[in-house]
């Protein structure tokens, strides 16, 4: 079957100095724009479009990535990448460019595509690049960056607009994405092409379906019409996708049990607790933290991510998917019941256990998931595999930051908010523990590490 295989020349040093630095900037202005954007709207005006300019990176960074994924198992990885970096420099140049909010919000938009674009591509290549042995250093790398970028990027972005001016918090992207695409020449594929219309009809019924459904997040008032009709665009999606020779997103997948239960558990743990990045600094800060100093507390999660990641690879090798899914699990369900007992007088170093705890289970989930859903399918499906899985997390991500979100402003006090958007992430994580007893216990066969530089 035709698919992209690295070739054994490959100088992989530099292919992962380029995929690390696309996701750098991809993760780095998921956050960098929060801590500049009331002085950005002070310049440009347009303060009723305020949510908007998070929302259209969020929907198209989303959208794109099982899309791209797809469309790399048929083109092959390497000028796919390439052309997501190039569209997110040009998108990161143009919103430096801005005179209004509304010009910032489209280019936010094309920013957001190629963010979409470049997202599955490190988990791939990697899946392409090394054995199952290694690609457990390989996410805990990646892990790595995107802790590191959530604590720097507000502080760049403060930074920026406190001795220069916001415009380089998207500038800066520039020199990245330059040194993202020289790295990226050292990356070889052999390509057997077939002939394969790409299914536009099918990728824009996807693409107007999700969007719908996440724009309910930036209007409240209209939620329920924009999820009810994202969901009947999907549900048409569905219906003509089955019709389709080659379809976007091949729904054959799904029939694979392993698959399966591990998107749905994808889709839960995310939906559980993956939201405590975003409202942990809010609670420090009411403890009366610092920016700086709430921020810092993520690296605890980082480092417990990065800890159970190394070893995940060898560790599926010997127990089995199910079992190493099934103790992430119930590290996931400790860190809730932990965050569930949060007081208004909980020190420093509590929060920092819990994220702590935290990040372990989401190394193992993560890690687990990801090497999963490239080695149940066959190598012409692996990239839409790899990016349908990053998909069902980030929609769980979505799902969970939404419900937390409304959660902790609807309540009367700000703890009672905290209390309950814990007790949420509680209950959805004994879910997530539910469903990763249905996974199969299958163990991957070993596979030989390429002769790489």
């Amino acid at each position: 079957m035709p698919h992209a295989l690295a070739k054994p020349t490959q100088n992989r040093l530099q292919v992962l100095i380029s995929i690390v630095l696309a996701m750098l900037v991809a993760s780095m202005d998921t956050t960098i724009i929060n801590t500049t954007m009331p002085i950005i709207v002070k310049d440009l005006g347009g303060y009723h479009l305020y949510a908007w300019a998070f929302a259209s990176y969020m929907i198209f960074s989303t959208v794109l990535t099982p899309i791209a994924g797809r469309i790399s198992d048929l083109y092959g990885r390497k000028n796919i990448l390439a052309m997501g970096i190039i569209v997110f420099l040009f998108g990161s140049l143009l919103c430096g460019l801005s005179q209004t909010m509304l010009q910032l919000i489209l280019f936010r938009a094309i920013q957001g595509i190629g963010a979409g674009i470049m997202n599955p591509f490190p988990a791939i290549i990697a899946g392409d690049l090394y054995p199952i042995e290694e690609r457990g250093k390989i996410q805990a790398l990646f892990s790595a960056m995107w802790g590191i970028s959530a604590v720097i990027a507000p502080l760049f972005g403060a930074m920026f607009t406190e001795y220069a001016t916001w415009r380089w918090i998207f500038y800066i992207n520039i020199p990245i994405c330059l040194l993202s695409l020289f790295f990226l020449r050292a990356y070889k594929e052999e390509y057997e092409p077939r002939p394969a219309a790409v299914d536009y009809g099918g990728a824009a019924l996807f693409t107007v379906g999700v969007s719908l459904t996440l724009a309910a997040t930036a209007f409240e008032k209209e939620a329920v019409w924009l999820v009810l009709s994202g969901v009947a665009v999907l549900a048409l999606f569905v219906w003509y996708e089955r019709r389709q020779k080659s379809p976007i997103v091949p729904l054959s997948l799904f029939r694979g049990v392993p698959i399966r239960r591990m998107n749905i558990n994808a889709f839960l743990s995310n939906a559980a607790l993956f939201g405590t990045a975003s409202y942990a600094p809010t609670f420090l800060q009411e403890q009366g933290h610092s920016t700086f100093i709430s921020g810092v507390a993520l690296l605890a999660q980082s480092v417990g991510w990065m800890l159970m990641s190394v070893p995940a690879g060898k560790l599926i090798m010997r127990f089995g998917y199910a079992k190493l899914m099934i103790v992430g699990n119930i590290l996931l369900v400790l860190s809730g019941i932990q965050l569930y007992f949060l007081t208004g007088t909980s020190s420093y170093i509590y929060m920092l256990l819990a994220l702590f705890i935290q990040g372990m289970a989401f190394g193992i989930l993560v890690t687990v998931t990801i090497i999963g859903a490239q080695q149940f399918v066959d190598g012409d499906q692996k990239g839409v595999s790899t990016s349908l899985m990053m998909f069902s997390r980030n929609i769980g991500t979505a799902v969970g930051v939404t419900v937390m979100g409304s959660l902790l402003t609807g309540a009367a006090q700000f703890m009672t908010g905290i209390h309950n958007l814990f007790l949420y992430g509680l209950i959805v994580s004994v879910l997530s523990l539910a469903t990763s007893f249905l996974v199969p216990n299958e163990t991957p066969a070993a596979e030989s590490t390429p002769n790489a530089a």
